[in-house]
């Protein structure tokens, strides 16, 4: 049974992101200029290596952007940010080249140093949230 519902949902997402992805990806519903906005995360598939696109809705904190989901590992995005945290998205139709960090069920997470003392205090805050099931990935500069 768990198996069947994990195949609906994974096709219900599928779909909906199939409608949305191009449009957000243009910067339809994705402006830079809020501090809540969709963004379309650009991933390197863990199993396959092809290019995996994923509208998301993401907070503007400073120079980071943070997106989650309550799906946790179910979710293949953050599968595979685990396996390549090097990514672009896409916010107000323009690419970003960024460097993920993933906070997620059943990985240790420890703050970098590179990071604001407030974004270490966000990981540490993250971090408890995940053993509930979320997943979190702070998206920041490349340079980071």
């Amino acid at each position: 049974m768990a198996s069947r519902f994990a195949n609906i949902e994974q096709s219900v997402f599928r779909a909906l992101n199939a409608v949305v992805e191009p449009a957000v990806r243009r910067g339809i519903g994705s402006s830079s200029l809020t501090p809540a906005s969709l963004i379309v995360l650009e991933t390197v598939g863990f199993k396959s290596g092809a290019t995996r696109r994923t509208p998301l809705w993401s907070i503007c904190l400073g120079r980071y952007r943070i997106v989650s989901t309550a799906r946790g590992d179910r979710s293949f995005w953050v599968k595979n940010l685990l396996k390549q945290p090097k990514i672009r998205y896409y916010v107000g139709g323009k690419p970003r080249e960024s460097k993920a960090i993933v906070i997620a069920p059943g990985t240790a997470m420890q703050p970098s140093q590179r990071l604001t003392p407030v974004m270490r205090k966000l990981v540490k805050l993250l971090s408890t949230m995940s053993q509930a099931g979320w997943a979190f990935a702070i998206l920041g500069p490349s340079k980071d």
